[in-house]
């Protein structure tokens, strides 16, 4: 599953949000829960705790995004992650996916649409459920590895939300780029929505 060029697609292209679009709830911050367990999660957000204070006064998510990923993941190897992510993804499908929004994807499908996931979160982390859904394509918040192939706790790309996810699909399709569908939740998604013909936010709430 490759990022397209930005060479224009004949194809209609459909966007979707991942975190409380396709899925009920973020899943990053599962993620690092699951990975963590009980004990090291409740260690981890009390060293979390002036990045939890800082968020609190200026809500920006790609920095305590980027303090979750120092805390949680710094050094763990890329083929770590990546199984991890894995396994993640193969227990927590059945209870994390919605429904309605499966629905629609499939639907889109079928009607030939490029079918485009852009989200905030890692790309690493959401992409087995990108592959398990067959998307075309995944357009991420984009994590650094070392030499050593080690989580770094830097972003390669900004925190892909806003703004940025127009620019991340401009930047794969092309400066006009104009969607048939987008679909999101959150004022992450305003931007993105406006370029689609038919945007849809907060239409999917069915849960598994």
């Amino acid at each position: 599953m490759g990022i397209p060029g930005a060479v224009r697609q004949p194809r209609s292209i459909v966007a979707f949000d991942f975190d409380g679009t396709l899925t009920i709830r973020d899943s990053f911050t599962e993620f690092l829960r699951w990975r963590a367990g009980p004990g090291g999660w409740a260690l981890g957000l009390v060293r979390m705790a002036p990045a939890v204070a800082l968020y609190a006064r200026d809500r920006d998510r790609g920095r305590i995004k980027a303090a979750s990923v120092k805390e949680f993941l710094r050094g763990v190897t890329r083929q770590t992650l990546a199984a991890d992510a894995e396994r993640f993804a193969d227990q927590a499908w059945d209870r994390f996916m919605r429904p309605d929004a499966l629905r629609a994807w499939d639907d889109w499908g079928r009607r030939g649409a490029l079918r485009v996931i852009v989200t905030g979160s890692p790309e690493t982390t959401v992409a087995p459920f990108a592959q398990r859904l067959g998307a075309d394509a995944l357009l991420g918040t984009q994590l650094v590895f070392d030499a050593e192939g080690r989580v770094t706790g830097a972003f390669a790309t900004q925190n892909c939300r806003g703004e940025e996810k127009v620019r991340r699909l401009r930047a794969a399709y092309g400066d006009d780029v104009r969607l048939a569908a987008a679909y999101g939740d959150t004022s992450g998604d305003t931007e993105m929505l406006a370029i689609a013909d038919a945007p849809g936010f907060r239409v999917f709430r069915e849960r598994p």
